[in-house]
């Protein structure tokens, strides 16, 4: 009886050591006994709607068809972390904002800018509850409670001070109480719950979620957009394998040109993706250092 136990043990043991090897592969390997190719590392940030599973694992089942190769999405909670991975060469590549991408453009390459609504460009949005009527614009929340995405958001942080030092402000002295949320997404939510009396996001995340959770934008209102930025561009690591760089651009800059690909970026919202001009960066660039806001050398 004993020897029975123990050999049901072993099995199970190895049952559920199959099933969490099985579960944590990645499709698109090679077939028995061919050699695989180390997966591709993709950063995911606050630009992508994170809790959307489903379009991330039809992104990669369609990136390893093309590549060939296994694909691994990384997440983290901020900005710094995904640009950390990037340089120092244990991230291949990421969808990044457009300031972790000008403060470190000297070790990143552009591999693609996505384009939304015919251009490859977006805004920042000032939102406050739907039930503020009053609020036009940066000038009336003196005194509140205002979200804001990440230190190294562009539209979540950067952009809002920006318009604060042009009124001779401050965020410390102008707010009663600044938070960071770590997402466009929470910033939407932490105003539609009035926890927060104003934020700043992406736009075309606040657009993203008008069409997926409409019942959370909807209380909420858009009282002011920004001039035009470039869009958050995908980048690739300085320490990228050079062919793998090339084949994982010409992919992505062909995507509307094939059914799969073409579905899959009308469900992000976008149009295509173009080959990136590092001239629609500037204006990003230039803020970032009126602001003091420098990269950190690595």
């Amino acid at each position: 009886m004993a020897q029975a136990l123990a050999a049901i043990a072993r099995a199970t043991t190895m049952g559920v050591l199959l099933l969490v090897l099985s579960s944590t592969a990645v499709s698109g390997t090679d077939a028995p006994g061919e050699a695989t190719a180390p997966p591709l590392r993709f950063g995911i940030t606050a630009v992508f709607l994170l809790d959307q599973q489903d379009l991330l694992e039809r992104w990669q089942s369609y990136l390893e068809h093309r590549l060939h190769r296994p694909v691994v999405f990384v997440r983290r909670k901020s900005y710094t972390e995904i640009s950390d991975l990037l340089l120092n060469g244990q991230l291949d590549a990421a969808w990044i904002c457009s300031l972790p991408y000008v403060l470190h453009h000297e070790r990143l390459h552009l591999l693609a800018t996505p384009v939304f609504r015919g251009e490859p460009l977006y805004q920042s949005y000032l939102i406050v509850p739907d039930t503020d009527r009053d609020t036009d614009g940066y000038q009336d929340l003196r005194g509140k409670v205002f979200a804001y995405v990440d230190p190294r958001s562009n539209t979540g942080y950067l952009y809002p001070r920006h318009v604060l030092r042009l009124q001779r402000s401050n965020d410390q002295a102008f707010f009663r109480k600044t938070l960071f949320t770590w997402s466009h997404p929470d910033v939407v939510r932490a105003v539609a719950e009035r926890l927060a009396d104003a934020g700043a996001v992406d736009g075309y995340i606040w657009e993203a979620m008008q069409q997926r959770y409409p019942e959370i934008t909807h209380r909420t209102r858009v009282v002011a957009r920004s001039e035009k930025f470039g869009f958050p561009p995908i980048v690739a690591s300085d320490r990228i394998d050079p062919s793998l760089e090339k084949a994982l651009q010409a992919i992505l800059l062909t995507m509307h040109q094939d059914p799969n690909g073409k579905q899959l970026l009308g469900a992000l919202l976008l149009d295509r993706m173009i080959t990136p001009s590092p001239s629609i960066y500037q204006r990003v660039a230039q803020i970032a250092q009126a602001s003091s806001i420098e990269g950190e050398s690595r």
